[in-house]
């Protein structure tokens, strides 16, 4: 099957070639360099929070497994490759390398580009999701959001600010999440162990306020 992609503005479309075969997400690898770290982390928080497994081989060590096996293996067991090219990381051999077997294997592949970075030529053609340094956050929103255009998301996980407990409930529907995002910039929930209310930012759906807190 094959799939094009169209820009709008600042979003990335994509459409089946094939409307007889529905693409699943269920499973994503985070590329980047030893020096995002703190960046991949928390993009994987963001995917883990909306039912996507993640995988990055240099923050999932095993002293048994090669860094090569562990990155072959997330990348053979993944529908998309995220490639996180920063400024200072665009040049480094495991992110060129990750985006090179992902090529070979003609996976889906979709850039997040820093402010001033530059793409590795294997991807410069591709449309990349752009953001600053104080602005990675709106970049995540905008894959989950991409994300779920090219699947089935439904699920949504929840840690509570207050009592700690996780819980899953439906995945608010993008239309109110875009309303949210043209308003106060967050969506409303409550625990269902503590009952306590929850404010969730609308682009990352992370817990950051409870909305009885906010007199505080």
């Amino acid at each position: 099957m094959l799939l094009a992609a169209f820009c709008r503005e600042d979003t990335i479309t994509f459409f089946k070639m094939d409307s007889n075969y529905d693409l699943m997400i269920s499973k994503v690898y985070i590329s980047h360099s030893p020096q995002d770290d703190d960046l991949a982390l928390q993009l994987s928080r963001a995917l883990w929070r909306v039912g996507l497994e993640s995988y990055a081989a240099l923050y999932q060590l095993s002293p048994t497994i090669s860094l090569a096996e562990r990155a072959s293996f997330g990348i053979r067991n993944s529908e998309c490759l995220v490639a996180l090219v920063t400024e200072e990381g665009a040049a480094s051999p495991e992110l060129c390398q990750e985006i090179g077997l992902a090529r070979g294997l003609d996976m889906l592949i979709i850039p997040l580009l820093a402010d001033g970075a530059r793409l590795p030529f294997l991807i410069d053609h591709l449309r990349p999701i752009m953001f600053k340094e104080e602005g990675f956050t709106d970049a995540v929103g905008q894959l989950i959001r991409t994300l779920r255009e090219l699947s089935r998301l439904e699920w949504l996980k929840i840690v509570c600010p207050k009592c700690g407990e996780e819980m899953t409930q439906y995945l608010t529907p993008q239309e109110e999440v875009d309303e949210a995002l043209a308003g106060a910039g967050w969506l409303e929930t409550i625990c269902s162990y503590c009952q306590n209310r929850i404010r969730l930012d609308a682009r990352t759906f992370e817990a950051v306020i409870q909305a009885e807190d906010e007199k505080d």
